[in-house]
């Protein structure tokens, strides 16, 4: 069984940094790794995403462009390394991970808030 295992979320302030991690139970190949952001009444959005060759991609917002920074290592770690935290940046952050079917983390919440 396939588990996608987060690291414990955080609380900064404004212009702070936090590292979120991920972790796969297998060494299942995802074809495709993200990570997605949830706020309460609204739907799921993916922030960024970095495939089998580490290409990766950010949202479309510029809200996190040049802020926030997706890795993976060889070993299914997806890490999102997220600078100059904002207080819209709070949320709660899945890792998702894409191998013909969706596998997803159990959520960690970021609190940005002075």
């Amino acid at each position: 069984q396939v588990r996608l295992v987060e690291s414990v979320g955080g609380f900064v302030q404004p212009g702070g940094f936090l590292s979120a991690s991920c972790t796969a139970s297998t060494s299942i190949i995802f074809i495709v790794m993200c990570w997605y952001r949830h706020a309460p009444g609204k739907q799921r959005d993916v922030v960024a995403a970095i495939d089998a060759n580490s290409q990766t991609k950010y949202a479309d917002s510029d809200s996190v462009k040049g802020r926030f920074t997706i890795t993976k290592d060889k070993a299914n770690t997806l890490v999102m390394q997220m600078d100059r935290l904002k207080t819209e940046d709070t949320d709660v952050y899945y890792c998702n991970g894409k191998a013909g079917w969706d596998y997803w983390g159990q959520g960690t919440q970021v609190i940005v808030s002075s």
